[in-house]
């Protein structure tokens, strides 16, 4: 799957908020200065091709929805920024916003305590095996 560029990543962010959506309505919903039309149906006819959007023709105008979901993309695209800049180890992901202070003290144990919650799962999963 591809990564999506900041401007096609701002436009799947509000297609993913409305679900559906004409290229006014995704204008509306995004930030100032607003892009012309032309940019983001532009940006939307990009994003078909690379098979993250679709649409539905009513005339001339076409209503535009996404093809996979934010959790998708996300877990793609963290999966390859993992790979890439932290030799595809999640350990060393959170060693470094550790040891860069990142994080709180709070935030490293409620990290802690929700990593414990999903071990303990893996182990009863693993148990009734």
């Amino acid at each position: 799957m591809k990564e999506l560029t900041k401007a096609e990543e701002q436009v799947m962010q509000v297609l993913w908020q409305l679900k559906q959506a004409f290229v006014n309505e995704m204008i509306d919903e995004l930030p100032h200065p607003k892009p012309a039309y032309n940019t983001v149906s532009t940006i939307v006819r990009i994003l078909e091709k690379k098979g993250f959007v679709s649409y539905e023709a009513f005339g001339k105008s076409h209503r535009y929805y996404p093809l996979l979901t934010k959790e998708m993309y996300t877990r793609n695209f963290m999966k390859g920024f993992v790979d890439r800049f932290f030799a595809k180890s999640y350990k060393n992901l959170v060693s470094f916003f550790s040891n860069q202070n990142q994080l709180s003290i709070q935030e490293m144990e409620e990290i802690i305590a929700l990593l414990q919650t999903q071990v303990d799962q893996k182990k009863d999963q693993e148990d009734a095996l």
